[in-house]
């Protein structure tokens, strides 16, 4: 199928659809994390079929129940988001730039779902941002931030921002380190035409324990290239189907 503009405007339907009652929700102190878990789950459900993505997952047994972590992965499209949503559930929020919260009804439902604005213009107001994470964080609820800071144009990693792994040093969460690849093919940086039917592959990697706080920029540095390490790996890779155990299990 050719890419298409009515498939983007239905899928930005769905979005404004969870919007406005999050919005009225928060105007009348009705809302609750989890209302808007449910409506996260129903919207990321309705997205991926719409756009008829074939999602393939690998890694599922990296994750370890119950355990809170900073989730670190490329970023090739606004459909990474609703992917990682079918990957991990609801219970998982993003760490978006701030010029997202402006946009009417949809910046105020991100911010009463609990979604976490950052200024990279600002370092006080990242402090703020970082704050706010390790707030999630301590409730149980998964932080997912993209350590590139944008989407990649043409699918390559791009350099990676150290504040991301910061997070993970201060609150001593572990890193889970993502590879998508795929969503690119649903909607490409700069397009406004979604195409049909794409496969993404998932692939989530062992998890990175972050070194201790007050650590040298070294080790810092270390943990940045071994996260890009990982999720690079997940290009082009296929699982041994005769091998059942998983790569977590593997390396245990």
């Amino acid at each position: 199928m050719g890419a298409s503009l009515a498939l983007s405007l239905r899928v930005v339907g769905e979005t404004f659809a969870i919007s406005w009652p999050t919005v009225f929700d928060a105007v009348t102190g009705r809302v609750t994390k989890q209302r808007c878990d449910a409506r996260l789950d129903a919207w990321s459900r309705a997205v991926v079929a719409r756009a008829g993505i074939v999602l393939e997952l690998e890694g599922r047994e990296c994750q370890a129940p119950g355990q809170p972590y900073v989730v670190m992965s490329n970023h090739q499209s606004l459909y990474d988001v609703p992917v990682l949503f079918r990957v991990f559930g609801p219970d998982i929020r993003m760490v978006a730039k701030r010029e997202l919260f402006e946009v009417p009804v949809f910046g105020g439902a991100m911010r009463a779902a609990g979604f976490i604005a950052i200024n990279r213009a600002d370092a006080r107001a990242s402090v703020r941002t970082f704050g706010e994470a390790r707030e999630r964080l301590g409730e149980g609820t998964l932080v997912w931030i993209a350590p590139e800071g944008t989407r990649s144009p043409e699918g390559q990693v791009l350099p990676f921002k150290p504040g991301a792994f910061q997070l993970a040093i201060d609150a001593q969460v572990p890193i889970l380190p993502v590879t998508l690849d795929g969503t690119r093919h649903v909607l490409r940086p700069g397009s406004v035409r979604s195409k049909a039917s794409a496969t993404v592959r998932v692939t989530i990697h062992p998890p990175v324990h972050p070194p201790a706080m007050g650590s040298s920029p070294a080790a810092r540095r270390a943990l940045m290239l071994q996260v890009r390490g990982a999720i690079e790996s997940g290009f082009g890779r296929r699982r041994d189907p005769d091998d059942g155990h998983g790569q977590c299990r593997r390396s245990a």
